[in-house]
């Protein structure tokens, strides 16, 4: 699909979209400080084991 649009209006376009994707989202800030903070009890406590960054890249390497 190709633009209509002068380049000075693509990059403006560019602009607007990409404060948009990038804004705060309180809601959602929100929700990934209780996840995060809900897994380093878990760890603290024993419930949650860790794994180590080769063992991740292991498992992911093929995908």
């Amino acid at each position: 699909m190709k633009l209509a649009l002068k380049p000075q209006e693509q990059a403006e376009l560019v602009d607007k979209l990409s404060a948009h994707l990038d804004a705060q989202d309180k809601t959602i800030d929100e929700l990934w400080t209780t996840a995060s903070e809900s897994r380093i009890d878990a760890y603290e406590q024993g419930q949650l084991q860790s794994v180590s960054l080769g063992e991740v890249l292991e498992k992911y390497k093929n995908l």
